[in-house]
């Protein structure tokens, strides 16, 4: 049977008899009608198909930052998300003088409001159109792995190509692993300004040490704002520009939830890994991801050692900090929930049992029974090379100056092709996110964190077994296989000092302009980095062809097996997370983390103050703690929740969600917004392998807590009064 076949059958009830009797799914917006019986028990009285209508409320005011998820709050274009997500812009407007990483920033009029920086955009999801039978409908079986990766990726270049004719940007996505292809068209705002975000130590209060942690009093929250052209279409930044009409956005709460109740939580999720397969995960549990913790505790070291001796360093390293301890502490607790949690031997029962399902019926033999042992080849077929291109992939990433010159000489290359057989990511749709991200670099670029990462990069490429040298960094540095440590690092000082001294790429103007140019006019400039880059592109490309044709392979295998777990389940199933508007939803509730600790649902103003030391993560402003000192004089406050007797900061509930999900709005019954998704629990990080009903929490921040700080600590009236919250402030 042909996969198109399946169409309805796989996302909808028709293969199904019972829905799934707990909170997990990321579900796709048309779903959501489907599990109406499941939101009545829950006691919802809303129409379930108001979340498919992606142009309707309250879909119609739910966007994308491209790795945040945020949504509009007014009818003048006003966007509120998390704190953390507007880290970028805060640190584009910052200097060592107007610190606002630190002090936070409000705009009391429009013209105060400050450009995000180059690349910042607001995307709004308006159409999603399944194109499955387009992209893999009428394949040769007889096509080789590569024939099937260039058919396929021909099919998704041409759809998109044809939907953004009409000014859209546009993606195909697969789902279910290629079970199913979906055409989304989005609108692509580009002019974003930042409104208002609090001091660091409201927004971010708690820091590293309360990360994924709970309880929380994390004010994590900030606004910024869509801007247009006056034809009311999306133009690049300009002073004329004006703010953007959204059809819908929604309405603060400021009534607050309490626990029992049922809330929505609607966003773009990133990556979950729920659907691989056993030796995928087993591989991730015991090397890429205790890899990933080393990898990451070295780079901490070194940056922090320098962001406490120099200002200027520290902003510009503030956000890769944030990003490093967010994830290390999130890798750490997925690892714990792999193996001590038992997550991984669940994974292999699971798949045992889907072997068993399959050999016990002849049928079922012939159609799926080559599946897991293809799967298995092509990942073992990953392993062989991984420490050499792990060691590549980190002496990339650890230099913005390599990291540009390896973008720059790519794109050299890839101009000289027609654009339909340019690689994904340098067509010439692309050029201008190319030239946003070469711009956006500079608000980062500093050479002293530079040399010292790319440094301890090259230590571990130094360090690679014989059979898995980066031939390129050898000549270069003159680097030897069992060389000892200090002569590798002697020869790597020496190989840096020639680095640095023969680039300009730290030169915001000479890097944009090679943008343009072709790779015999690239490799012209002699720049030392693009050398590098040059040099290291044909062990790049080879890995480039190697995973086109694993892709290919994987397209004749991944959506089988799909087909055979989706076939064996007993309920509608929610396809993996990959970066698409998904809803998902669940109860404000409290959980048992573990023997003898249970978790209230809320927490509260008093948490801050009895955290509060003064220093560190727990620094809370003296203008926030005078603040909570008159409240509990006497001063009035809507925002009172009268259960807890205390303004409420944040809470825990069980819905389903992951990275990218940061911002989501978090929706009560009649579609308002209560709070935002900001973080889960420690105990929770492993379901984006293996969902746990049980401990799985999510943490948001309280409306009533933002809207309290709005009013009486950093006097925000104007977004207060433009959002129709009253009384604005309580003074």
């Amino acid at each position: 049977m042909k996969y198109a076949r399946f169409s309805a059958l796989i996302l909808f009830v028709a293969l199904f008899t019972t829905l799934l009797f707990s909170d997990e799914g990321m579900w796709m917006p048309r779903q959501i009608p489907e599990l109406k019986a499941r939101l009545n028990s829950m006691g919802y009285k809303g129409d379930p198909k108001s979340f498919a209508d992606l142009t309707g409320q309250p879909m119609g005011a739910v966007v994308s930052l491209g790795g945040c998820t945020a949504s509009f709050v007014s009818a003048e274009g006003l966007i509120v998300t998390n704190h953390h997500c507007v880290t970028g812009g805060l640190q584009f407007n910052s200097t060592p003088n107007r610190n606002l990483m630190k002090d936070g920033y409000l705009a009391k009029t429009r013209a105060e409001e400050l450009p995000n920086g180059p690349g910042s955009r607001v995307f709004v999801t308006t159409s999603v159109t399944e194109v499955t039978a387009a992209i893999t409908g009428g394949i040769d079986a007889k096509a080789t792995d590569r024939e099937r990766y260039d058919l396929i990726d021909h099919r998704v270049k041409q759809r998109v190509a044809a939907c953004e004719k009409g000014g859209q940007r546009c993606t195909v996505a697969l789902y279910f692993d290629g079970l199913k292809y979906f055409e989304i068209a989005q609108l692509e705002i580009k002019d974003v300004r930042l409104v208002y975000s609090p001091a660091d130590m409201i927004g971010r209060f708690g820091g590293e040490t309360d990360n994924w942690r709970w309880p929380r009093h994390t004010g994590d929250w900030s606004f910024i704002r869509a801007y247009v052209g006056k034809d009311g279409k999306p133009a690049p930044f300009s002073k004329d520009n004006v703010p953007f009409h959204p059809k819908h956005w929604l309405k603060v709460s400021a009534e607050g939830i309490k626990p029992g109740d049922l809330v929505f939580v609607a966003g773009y999720p990133g990556r979950t890994q729920r659907h691989q397969t056993y030796s995928e995960v087993k591989e991730t549990t015991e090397w890429r991801m205790p890899r990933a913790i080393r990898m990451a505790e070295e780079q901490l070291a070194i940056l922090e050692q320098l962001a406490k001796q120099d200002k200027a360093i520290a902003i510009k390293v503030a956000g890769r900090l944030q990003g490093l301890n967010n994830g290390l502490t999130n890798q750490k607790g997925m690892l714990a929930g792999l193996v001590t949690g038992g997550s991984l031997a669940k994974k292999e029962a699971q798949e045992r049992e889907l072997q068993s399902w399959i050999a016990a019926d002849p049928a079922r033999q012939k159609k799926y029974g080559d599946v897991i042992p293809a799967l298995r080849a092509l990942q073992a077929e990953v392993e062989k090379t991984r420490e050499q291109n792990g060691a590549l992939l980190t002496l990339v990433s650890s230099s913005g100056y390599l990291g540009a010159a390896q973008s720059l000489y790519r794109l050299s290359v890839e101009r000289a092709k027609a654009d339909i057989d340019r690689d994904s990511g340098f067509q010439q749709r692309d050029w201008p996110r190319l030239r946003d991200g070469q711009d956006r670099l500079q608000r980062t670029m500093d050479s002293t964190a530079d040399r010292a990462l790319l440094r301890w990069a090259l230590g571990h490429v130094a360090a690679l077994p014989a059979g898995q040298r980066i031939q390129a960094v050898d000549k270069a540095a003159g680097l030897k296989p069992a060389m000892s440590k200090a002569d590798a690092e002697k020869s790597i000082d020496a190989y840096l000092d020639r680095l640095y001294a023969g680039t300009r790429l730290a030169d915001r103007d000479f890097r944009l302009g090679l943008l343009e140019k072709n790779t015999a006019d690239l490799l012209a400039t002699n720049d030392s980095f693009i050398v590098l880059a040059a040099a290291l592109d044909p062990m790049e490309k080879t890995n480039r062809e190697a995973m086109k044709n694993r892709a290919g392979a994987q397209s004749r295998y991944a959506p089988r097996y799909m087909e055979a777990m989706l076939a064996k389940s007993a309920g509608l199933v929610a396809p993996d997370a990959n970066s698409t508007l998904r809803v998902t939803f669940g109860q404000v509730k409290g959980v048992d983390a573990q023997d003898g600790l249970y978790y209230k649902p809320q927490s509260t103003l008093a948490g801050i103050v009895k955290k509060h030391t003064g220093e560190g993560d727990f620094d809370a402003p003296k203008v926030q703690l005078d603040a909570i000192k008159a409240l509990r004089s006497g001063r009035k406050t809507p925002y009172k929740d009268a259960a807890l007797g205390d303004v409420p900061v944040n809470f825990l509930s069980t819905v389903d969600t992951t990275g990218g999900n940061s911002g989501s709005p978090t929706l009560n019954a009649k579609g308002e917004l209560v709070g935002l998704l900001f973080d889960g629990t420690y105990e929770s990080v492993a379901s984006n392998f293996l969902f746990d009903p049980v401990t799985t929490r999510s943490i948001h921040v309280d409306a009533r807590y933002m809207l309290w700080n709005m009013a009486d600590v950093d006097g925000a009236t104007n977004l207060l009064e433009e959002m129709s919250i009253k009384p604005a402030s309580a003074h």
